[in-house]
């Protein structure tokens, strides 16, 4: 040990004092506006299913539809890769994954619409079918058959379809709570939201139903589906969906791309209007500096390109499904639409050749970090946490095992939540 250094300071301790006073609302508004990411599995799509058209046999014939599309047009491997130009190395590992998730689970988040994929029907005909969806969603969660997250997308909170988008709402919430409750994976999606007082007005509409029934205030949170221009700059200049974040008060969980109503928003002609066209790249890169701390996600759109009719048009449609897909993922956008059974394959091709083809490089870095390593990369503590929430969204979908993770990192499940949703000054580590 060399010589002791003598420490000198100049302020009065007061002053410590003056400045933490003077900053505590800040403190608290940060806190308030940016808790960080929840923690909570985040799925990697969204299916949308008309309300009409829902059944209780939705998800398991999407997985089997999903499963003829893979027999017929790609029936190994070898096959599968070459059309999406997956790694050798990676063919095998990830077909077996596909075809085993979309036995067990091909859907992860369910919404049965009541906008555009159900359109304007008589009332008595829509009242029936919230109702119906309400029973067969509580249904599938009492016999295990339910997706990790479903819900519905009412009509958005525009004047002519403002009143039935209410009812509807209320419809399937009250089915959901006369059938035992609201279910934990319940999620709700407000469409083509344009002004923050919109999103006021469905909060409004949220309290008063908590209010009728007893539940938690904040209970039942919502998406926000950004689907015009003025919902990314307001006419004021501002960026209107930082100021939705903060109307939801707290309630909002997601923010949706809504491709194809945005790009004939800003009009951009039909032929182009694509996840990867600039206006589109513009709208999500705000949405997700909005969003950003807050624990709202953001959401990729869709494409409307489907994977039908002979193999080499489906084979087109793949390639594009899995680009659009691997393109999201790389931009930090996690989830998407699917629109059809078809894209299935290609959805959870694009997902877990991310995540598979990353897991030893990112598993390596997290690990010297932990030990202190050195390296080629110095790595700060906001990395480490962008790698644990790398390591946890692959396990989450079934891209990772969590053993493979454990030996590659020495680190447990636990350790991984806490590097990706840190508490400051609270972050305790079980491995060596």
């Amino acid at each position: 040990m060399g010589q002791q250094e003598k420490v000198a300071t100049s302020l009065a301790g007061t002053v410590s004092e003056e400045i933490s006073a003077s900053l505590t609302a800040v403190d608290a508004e940060l806190a308030r506006r940016y808790p960080g990411d929840p923690g909570t599995r985040q799925p990697v799509h969204t299916v949308y299913v008309p309300g009409d058209v829902f059944e209780p046999g939705t998800l398991r014939s999407w997985g089997d539809q999903a499963l003829a599309a893979l027999d017929e047009h790609a029936p190994d491997a070898a096959s599968f890769a070459a059309v999406l130009g997956i790694p050798e190395e990676l063919a095998g590992p990830v077909h077996d994954r596909v075809r085993a998730k979309l036995s067990r689970e091909p859907v992860e988040d369910l919404r049965i619409d009541f906008e555009d994929g159900y359109g304007p029907r008589p009332d008595a005909e829509e009242d029936e079918a919230a109702a119906r969806a309400a029973r067969l969603v509580s249904q599938a969660y009492a016999n295990g058959t339910a997706a990790p997250y479903m819900g519905i997308r009412m009509k958005c909170m525009e004047a002519g379809v403002r009143d039935r988008g209410i009812r509807t709402t209320d419809v399937f919430l009250t089915g959901l709570m006369a059938a035992g409750g609201l279910p934990e994976g319940l999620v709700l999606t407000l469409p083509k939201v344009t002004y923050p007082e919109q999103v006021t007005a469905f909060v409004q509409l949220l309290e008063a139903f908590e209010k009728a029934h007893g539940l938690d205030a904040g209970r039942i949170g919502f998406e926000i589906q950004i689907e015009t221009s003025q919902s990314i700059l307001a006419a004021d200049g501002t960026a209107a969906v930082a100021r939705m974040i903060d109307a939801a008060q707290g309630r909002a969980t997601g923010l949706h791309y809504g491709t194809f109503d945005y790009s004939a928003c800003v009009g951009v002609s039909a032929a182009y209007q694509a996840g990867d066209h600039p206006a589109a790249d513009h709208a999500k890169a705000v949405m997700q500096v909005a969003a950003a701390g807050t624990g709202v996600r953001v959401s990729d759109g869709s494409t409307n390109v489907l994977p039908v009719g002979p193999t080499a048009q489906v084979h087109e449609a793949w390639r594009l499904h899995y680009g659009l897909t691997r393109r999201a993922l790389a931009r930090a956008y996690y989830q998407g639409w699917d629109m059809h059974p078809g894209h299935l394959p290609t959805r959870y091709a694009a997902v877990y050749t991310f995540y598979r083809e990353g897991l030893e490089p990112a598993a390596a870095r997290l690990a010297a970090y932990v030990a202190k390593a050195g390296g080629d990369v110095m790595d700060e503590p906001a990395t480490a946490k962008a790698l644990s929430g790398y390591l946890l969204r692959g396990i989450d979908c079934g891209a990772l095992d969590t053993a493979e993770v454990a030996r590659l990192t020495g680190l447990t499940r636990a350790d991984l939540d806490a590097f990706a949703s840190p508490r400051r000054g609270d972050l305790t580590v079980t491995a060596p």
